[in-house]
């Protein structure tokens, strides 16, 4: 233990009141060592720990061990009390050891490592393994199936690695396992309807890999399953009956799936998460929705028909609600104003018409709110100013009429706001400058007019006023944007020559200015990356000096010069390399 000792700044004789250290009842014996995120990377140390034949527990996570001696199996292999091992985030690299003896071990954890090449028999003679995380390497070939003889492994976490091939068969004789994670690989082919064998199972990750064929109907008869994760894949049919029976989190979305949501799918009141978005359904969204829904996220597929009204007080927990780019029609439902926990709602790219209801301005938790490229008319109520958590809003490409109401400049929280592409009439409000965290502010193809106020001096994104009714010289209001890196003033009125102070607007990238009345010569802009546009004005661009007749006289010199020299040399180095 001297060396420990060394390793760990220790100078009391006494082991068991080192940090890290734990020992039984009587300080008799060290049976717990806990070294997580010391900086160790001796081989040595790792051959001098397993002369403690007490252990039971040893932690050595969050190092720098690069490899795994052979006096480490061989010492450590013979503790029969040793349960627990634990080498995460540290730098193996490498294959993995057989690991011959360790009859005890429970629970191992080789994660966030640099390990690699196949998995055959490295585990099979485990006969007590009962979790075994690999996740986070390099490892390739097929998903190992020999991990302990007596089949008793209850956790196995082998994502974010480079397994391919089907799911083996093998895998359903662990009867046991509660956690079963191959997210993040290369796995392919379709998963077998025995996977329902599975009946302990509390957690199945299947995401981001290349699997196909339906979703197993037998995964619907697990009634432990609680979280199921088969995200990012190519599976195909239908969404199974029942697969939300007993699944708090349920993510099926970026497949293939197609045809109805099944009408029960939302309605289980155990279910706290679903997300089908980017997939093929159509037809409309069930109408009978847990009260217990957290998330919902239904968006990127071919869904039709009306959103379906709650009861006021039903979905008091939805906190986020995605239902973009669907065929969706009708008005925006007044009840979603009573989930007064969501943070997002997103109901962009539909065909929804009918006024932006006033209700909403009840949503005083919302961040987010995108109901974009719909078919929306009215006015935008005075009552959105009352989200004051709003960071978003984005109402653009629709058909809202009258003017930007003043109170919208009490949302201090917003940093993107969006009305471009409407009919939106009147000025812009004095008090806009009032908003301190607005980076991008979008109002281009309305119908607005009028002086244009001092603009907020956090826009750093973009500032767009195209296709509007402004006129008179651009105002030195815009003087102070000295962060912004688009603006757009094209298609309106605006006259007199390009103020100088844009030149000085040093973050600036694109300056769009086309199809106004602008006359004069343009200022010489300082940014080496900028692009200008004013094309549509009355910019006299002043042509390029011609070279005096000397330097004319020197180019030709150098014309004819410098291709003989070229020629000489390439003959010297042929005669060179041939004689």
């Amino acid at each position: 233990m001297t060396k420990l000792s060394t390793f760990v700044n220790e100078r009391n004789p006494n082991p068991c009141s080192w940090r890290g250290v734990t020992c039984s009842k009587g300080n008799s014996s060290i049976t717990h060592l806990s070294l997580s995120g010391l900086g160790l990377s001796s081989s040595d140390l790792l051959v001098d720990l397993c002369q403690i034949d007490t252990l039971q527990s040893l932690d050595l996570s969050n190092n720098r061990f690069t490899s795994i001696p052979d006096g480490f199996i061989r010492d450590c292999g013979e503790i029969n009390g040793l349960k627990l091992l634990n080498f995460s985030k540290n730098r193996l690299s490498g294959f993995l050891p057989a690991f011959h003896g360790f009859d005890g071990l429970q629970f191992m954890d080789f994660s966030s490592n640099l390990l690699g090449g196949n998995i055959g028999f490295q585990f099979d003679g485990l006969v007590g393994l009962r979790s075994l995380n690999l996740s986070k390497n390099q490892f390739n070939g097929s998903v190992p199936t020999h991990l302990g003889k007596s089949l008793v492994l209850k956790g196995l976490q082998l994502s974010n690695n480079r397994f391919q091939g089907p799911i083996p068969e093998e895998l359903m004789e662990y009867r046991n396992l509660t956690v079963f994670d191959l997210s993040e690989n290369k796995l392919s082919g379709s998963v077998t309807d025995r996977i329902g064998q599975l009946s302990k199972l509390e957690i199945l990750l299947l995401s981001s890999n290349d699997l196909s064929g339906e979703i197993p109907e037998s995964l619907s008869r697990i009634e432990t399953l609680s979280r199921l994760g088969a995200n990012q894949n190519k599976f195909s049919g239908s969404v199974p009956l029942g697969i939300s029976r007993y699944v708090k989190y349920l993510d099926l979305s970026y497949n293939r799936l197609s045809g109805l949501i099944p009408s029960d799918l939302l309605s289980y009141l155990n279910l706290e998460s679903l997300d089908l978005s980017y997939n093929l359904l159509e037809g409309p969204i069930p109408m009978n929705i847990s009260q217990s829904l957290i998330r919902l996220r239904l968006g990127s597929n071919l869904l039709n028909h009306s959103i379906p009204s709650v009861a006021d007080g039903v979905l008091l927990k939805l906190m986020y609600l995605e239902l973009d780019n669907n065929s969706l029609s009708g008005e925006i439902p007044r009840e979603l104003g009573s989930c007064k926990s969501l943070a997002l709602l997103n109901l962009a790219q539909n065909e929804l018409s009918g006024p932006v209801p006033k209700e909403l301005g009840n949503l005083l938790q919302l961040e987010v709110m995108k109901l974009q490229s719909n078919r929306l008319t009215g006015e935008i109520p005075d009552e959105l100013s009352m989200l004051q958590s709003l960071s978003i809003l984005n109402i653009s490409r629709n058909s809202l009429t009258g003017s930007i109401p003043p109170a919208i400049s009490s949302l201090q929280g917003l940093t993107n706001f969006n009305l471009k592409d409407n009919k939106l009439n009147g000025s812009i409000p004095d008090s806009i400058g009032s908003l301190e965290l607005l980076l991008e502010l979008q109002l281009g193809s309305n119908r607005l007019s009028g002086k244009i106020p001092t603009m907020p001096v956090s826009l750093q994104i973009a500032l767009n006023l195209s296709s509007n009714y402004f006129n008179g010289s651009i105002p030195d209001t815009l003087s102070g944007l000295t962060a912004l890196e688009v603006l757009d003033l094209s298609n309106n009125g605006f006259t007199g020559e390009i103020p100088k102070f844009l030149t000085k607007m040093g973050s600036l990238t694109l300056l769009l200015l086309p199809n106004n009345q602008l006359s004069g010569t343009p200022p010489k802009f300082e940014q080496p990356l900028i692009y200008v546009n004013t094309d549509g004005n009355n910019i006299t661009t002043p042509k390029p000096a011609l070279p005096k007749k000397r330097h004319l006289a020197v180019v030709a010199v150098v014309a004819v010069v410098v291709p003989a020299f070229g020629v000489i040399a390439m003959i010297l180095v042929l005669v060179s390399k041939r004689f």
